[in-house]
C-alpha cells in the first residue's frame, strides 16, 4: 500500500504541475494577443535571445557540420556511397540539427536568464510592486518574452542551418578534397523547401517552450535565494525535455506519410 500511496501521490502532483501550467499557458497567450503591450520589452528581450545568443548557436551549428560531416564520410566510405555526404549534412542541419541544437542551446542560456530574473523579482516582491502599480506582470514580464522567444529562435535556426551546411562544406572541400562546385550542386539537388520550413516551425516551437518554462518556473518560484536557483534549475532541464518531445511529434506531423 505503501507504494501505490507514493505512486498516487506522484500522479496527483504530476496532474496539478500540468493544470498549474495549463492556465499559466492560457494566460500568458491571452495577454500576448490583447494590448496593451511594452515594445521597449519586447524589442529588449528580441536582442537578448536573438543577438546574444547568435555566436553561441553559430559555434554549435558551425563544428556540428564540420563533425557530421567526418562521420558520415567515415561511415559512407565502408559501402562506397561518399557522394550522399553532402545531402545528408545538409537534410541533417536543416530538418533535425539546427533546431534541436539550437533550442538546447538557447534553453541553457535564456530558459536559465529568465527564470532566474523572474524569480529574483518574485522573491524580493517586486512582482507584488508591479501589481500595486497597476501594471499587469504577465504583459509586462511574460509576453515580452513569449513573443521574442517565438519569433527569434527561427532566425536564429535559420542562422544556424546556413552555418551548418556551410561548415560541412569546409570539411568537405579542404578536408576531404571533394570537388567545390560538385558539393554545392548535391546539396541543392535533394533539399526540398518542406526541409527548411519544417526545421523553422520546430524552432518557433522551441523558442516559445523555452521562454513559457523560463517565465513559469521563474514567476512560482519561492523560498528566497535556494528557491530561485531550483526554479533556474526546473527551467532548463523542462524545456529541454519539452523540446525533444516536441521535436518528436513535430517530426511525426511533417513526414509521418513519407
Amino acid at each position: 500500500m505503501g507504494f501505490l500511496a507514493a505512486t498516487g501521490r506522484a500522479f496527483l502532483v504530476f496532474l496539478e504541475a500540468t493544470g498549474k501550467l495549463g492556465l499559466f499557458t492560457i494566460a500568458a497567450l491571452s495577454h500576448c494577443v490583447r494590448p496593451p503591450l511594452y515594445p521597449r520589452q519586447i524589442m529588449r528581450q528580441m536582442i537578448d535571445i536573438g543577438y546574444y545568443s547568435l555566436p553561441v548557436v553559430g559555434l554549435t551549428a558551425l563544428f556540428t557540420g564540420m563533425v557530421l560531416a567526418l562521420q558520415s564520410y567515415s561511415g559512407f566510405s565502408r559501402f562506397q556511397a561518399e557522394g550522399a555526404i553532402a545531402t545528408v549534412v545538409a537534410l541533417s542541419v536543416t530538418r533535425e540539427l539546427g533546431p534541436v541544437l539550437g533550442g538546447l542551446m538557447v534553453a541553457g542560456r535564456i530558459g536559465a536568464s529568465m527564470a532566474a530574473e523572474i524569480g529574483t523579482m518574485r522573491v524580493t516582491e517586486q512582482i507584488d510592486a508591479l501589481s500595486t502599480l497597476s501594471t499587469n506582470p504577465f504583459k509586462y514580464l511574460v509576453a515580452p518574452r513569449l513573443l521574442a522567444g517565438l519569433t527569434m529562435l527561427p532566425l536564429l535556426v535559420l542562422v544556424a542551418d546556413i552555418i551548418g551546411v556551410f561548415g560541412g562544406f569546409l570539411v568537405g572541400v579542404y578536408r576531404l578534397n571533394f570537388n567545390p562546385s560538385s558539393y554545392i550542386s548535391r546539396t541543392w539537388e535533394f533539399l526540398e523547401p518542406i526541409d527548411v520550413i519544417s526545421g523553422l516551425v520546430k524552432a518557433a516551437v522551441f523558442g516559445f517552450v523555452v521562454a513559457l518554462m523560463g517565465c513559469y518556473h521563474g514567476y512560482h518560484s519561492r523560498g528566497g535565494a535556494q528557491g530561485v536557483g531550483t526554479a533556474t534549475t526546473n527551467a532548463v532541464v523542462s524545456a529541454s525535455i519539452l523540446i525533444l518531445v516536441w521535436n518528436y511529434l513535430i517530426t511525426g506531423i511533417f513526414f509521418s506519410t513519407k
